[in-house]
């Protein structure tokens, strides 16, 4: 009886699904109250690094379906200590130049040429791998040219000024010979070398070893088509960055090996030295110029990887390349340690060449880079990638102009210091100071920050203007108000100061053309002269005798000052975490890309927060079966949308995304359009049915996502402030809220309902297809967005190294 009663009501109601919103915030980070509204909050998923968090009423979500009918379960992801968390974060100042250069590799343009894609990259590899050898031979002219060599060396330096280093002096004893000084000196940028080795080694297991998951792409349906975001080796770079660690501290190794043997081997080939010394310099020399080429071999040999996750590690390069460096570099301290009665120590080591040579090839490679980027970009033109496809090469240049001025920062500081108050290269100055090379790049920094304030100062006009321009047509935007003069320049000068984004490719553009010419210059005057500024430019006139000094002295008090100054930073970043999650805004935008072209870069917390987000998200789906909302802001967008790329098709048709005050198209899609530009931007449209993008016009880093006609993805530019005066609604004057409060806006909560709705309507699509029904239809969902829901992909897999 029971049972036919049953039949006659009908079948029971279906079970409520959950509806998830996944939130992640932007740079700068936020706690998991500010997030959800609440500051009692429970962690569900993760570690004390980045971690998913819920309301602690909402725990239990799964259990209960039924209390949220209506509104989806609240969850946040926190990565800010990512980039931001204790106090070694501060170490990674040292490793500015290597982060932009390792940005060089992914501002490459969209061309499809795999020649010339592997050709940029191996490029952007040797530029890279010529900063680290400029970093440990800078360090190398501290320790062995200025202390071992020339401070030591001279008893009015070692014996009277600094009574520590009396043991180094002629006559101290053992340690007194040049060779043995120079070798002992040598510890000090080996050191360094190591702890770079350690610094990338400790990220390299928290970061890049994180899996995807299984089944998150399939490698054997990946194609051409499919976006390099979408390939499941993308954001797993264990291999690649495992061999250019290997290389990179080989490198360092050779350099401090072959700044000790060049004046040792000098000295054997005299008249002084001994035919069997001068053989065993012969052949260390020689075996540093077969290790030299193993170590370009194997940074040249290979790119990336994308289309599969690669688990192989290169155990013969990881492993004895850097031996081998190693045991060169003990062979070479210990012929150096060798007894040379009769040797002194007099001038300079022969650091001139080396740096030009240096200086040099790292123009030529920039040069080189920017005739690549171009083919690249006129394959594909896309007018809005930057400065026309040179935004790789000109970001290289900035990167190696940063490399230069630390390096040359510290050793003339140190001459200044050895040498009281002297002028270091000067005639009667007690030392000979630093290579003259160094001098002249500081000189051009004063020339250098000249140029820089008229740029800013024309950006600033330039502003102005356009606030003026935009003031007389705000209040016409709220029907109904009073115009009100200031009112309408505060929110015309809002719009006006967030326009000026746009024009950061032109800023760094000019910056890096004069920072070219500018070091050629520098180049030039160190070869042909061979003085300090000063000194070359006697005899010439008054007035370039004074510019010539002027330039000198500002360069080094500039290069001193900005010296103490990133010590001071530094050291307070150890310190303190506020300042230290200053540091950390740098690294959320800067660190957001593998570490492909330097593996001494600061790490690359995505290669972290993708495969955590696309675990969470998949792993979620398939076990609820409910709809999911992504929801980022600002750099969360970016990461959201790279996860995005990596969900499986299944998972992502149970999946939406909502980005608000995204750089997406704005920023990474001009800077890096082979990644994030309009083509990659569109696939990522048809895959993912599902997405709405918000943004402002005050705001300086989020734009539209796709401005193409009838995309329907961008709702905006949205009121802002979202009242002009005062009413009975508000009160008191709106805020000007830029880049920031997007969920506070009316139209956050009406799009992300639309896309629940929508992912409804999608589920019951799929329902009725299985079951042969037609498709109904929602009243209030968001429009179909694309030619299909989350697309299958075909095709074959890419070959090894076609990323460049």
């Amino acid at each position: 009886m029971r049972r036919d009663d049953r039949r006659a009501d009908g079948p029971a109601p279906a079970p409520a699904v959950l509806a998830l919103e996944l939130l992640v915030h932007g740079v700068a980070g936020a706690s998991p109250g500010e997030l959800l509204g609440d500051p009692r909050t429970v962690r569900v998923t993760g570690d004390s690094t980045a971690a998913v968090f819920r309301r602690t009423e909402d725990a239990d979500a799964e259990a209960h379906p039924e209390r949220y009918a209506g509104r989806p379960v609240p969850e946040a992801y926190c990565w800010s200590r990512l980039t931001s968390g204790n106090g070694a974060r501060a170490l990674w100042l040292l490793l500015l130049p290597f982060m932009v250069a390792n940005l060089a590799h992914w501002a490459r343009p969209a061309g499809t040429s795999p020649r010339a894609v592997r050709t940029y990259g191996v490029l952007v590899r040797i530029l890279a791998l010529s900063l680290t050898v400029l970093l440990i031979a800078a360090a190398c002219e501290v320790a062995l040219d200025l202390f071992a060599w020339q401070c030591a060396g001279a008893g009015s330096c070692a014996g009277s000024r600094f009574s520590s280093l009396s043991f180094l002096a002629p006559g101290g004893g053992w340690w007194a010979e040049p060779g043995r000084r120079l070798a002992l000196a040598a510890l000090v940028p080996a050191a360094l070398t190591g702890l770079l080795w350690y610094l990338s080694n400790r990220t390299w297991s928290a970061y890049e070893s994180q899996p995807p998951p299984v089944g998150s792409a399939d490698p054997d349906t990946a194609s051409d088509a499919v976006p390099a975001l979408g390939r499941p080796g993308f954001w797993y770079g264990r291999r690649l960055v495992a061999r250019l660690r290997a290389a990179h501290t080989a490198a360092g190794l050779l350099t401090v090996a072959v700044a000790v043997s060049v004046p040792t081997a000098r000295h054997d080939r005299g008249p002084a030295g001994a035919p069997v010394l001068e053989s065993v310099g012969w052949a260390t020399q020689g075996l540093l110029a077969v290790a030299a080429a193993a170590v370009a071999w194997v940074v040249c040999r290979r790119g990336r990887t994308e289309d599969r996750a690669d688990h192989h590690l290169d155990r013969a390069a990881v492993t004895l390349l850097p031996g081998a460096a190693l045991a060169l570099l003990v062979a070479v301290l210990v012929h150096a340690c060798w007894a040379r009665p009769g040797w002194t120590s007099a001038g300079r080591l022969p650091g001139d060449l080396a740096f030009g040579v240096l200086m040099l090839g790292q123009g030529c490679c920039v040069l080189a880079l920017a005739a690549v980027a171009r083919y690249l970009h006129r394959r594909a033109p896309d007018p809005t990638t930057a400065l026309g496809g040179l935004g790789g090469p000109a970001v290289g240049m900035l990167g190696c102009a940063l490399g230069g001025v630390m390096s040359g920062g510290v050793a003339q500081r140190v001459a200044d210091w050895l040498d009281g108050g002297a002028v270091p290269g000067t005639p009667g100055a007690p030392l000979p100071g630093p290579p003259v090379l160094l001098t002249w790049q500081a000189a051009v920094l004063p020339p250098l920050l000249l140029v820089l304030a008229l740029l800013a100062a024309w950006f600033t006009v330039r502003g102005v203007r356009e606030r003026r321009g935009l003031a007389a047509g705000i209040a016409a935007e709220y029907p109904g108000e009073t115009p009100d003069g200031p009112r309408s320049r505060r929110i015309a000068g809002a719009r006006a100061a967030a326009a000026l984004t746009d024009s950061a490719p032109w800023f760094v553009g000019a910056v890096s053309g004069i920072t070219l010419l500018l070091g050629a210059g520098a180049l030039a005057g160190a070869w042909i002269g061979g003085r300090v500024p000063y000194e070359a430019a006697r005899g010439t006139g008054p007035l370039l005798e004074t510019a010539a000094r002027t330039a000198q002295d500002a360069g080094s008090w500039l290069i001193g000052f900005g010296f103490v100054l990133f010590v001071a930073w530094g050291r307070r970043a150890y310190r303190d975490p506020s300042a230290r999650r200053t540091i950390g805004i740098l690294w959320d935008v800067g660190t957001f890309w593998p570490r492909a072209a330097h593996p001494f870069a600061p790490p690359c917390y995505a290669e972290r927060a993708v495969p955590d987000l696309t675990w969470r998200m998949t792993g979620w789906t398939d076990r609820t079966g409910g709809r999911l909302v992504i929801s980022g802001h600002s750099q969360g967008s970016v990461l959201a949308a790279a996860a995005v790329w990596q969900l499986p098709p299944h998972v992502r048709r149970r999946v939406a995304l909502l980005t608000y005050g995204s750089p997406l198209a704005r920023l990474y899609g001009r800077w890096f359009p082979a990644y994030f530009g309009p083509g990659p931007l569109t696939a990522l449209h048809g895959d993912l049915d599902c997405w709405r993008n918000l943004w402002r016009a005050t705001d300086p880093i989020g734009g539209p996502a796709l401005p193409g006609a009838g995309q329907g993805v961008d709702r905006g530019p949205l009121a802002d402030p979202v009242a002009y005066g005062r009413s009975a609604r508000y009160p008191l004057p709106a805020p000007i809220l830029g880049h920031s409060d997007y969920q506070a806006d009316p139209a956050f909560a009406a799009e992300r309902a639309a896309l629940l709705a929508r992912l409804d309507e999608a589920a019951r699509a799929d329902e009725a297809a299985r079951a042969g029904e037609p498709r109904p239809a929602v009243a209030g969902a968001v429009p179909a967005q694309g030619p299909g829901l989350s697309k299958e992909r075909a095709g074959r897999a890419d070959p090894p190294g076609t990323a460049g």
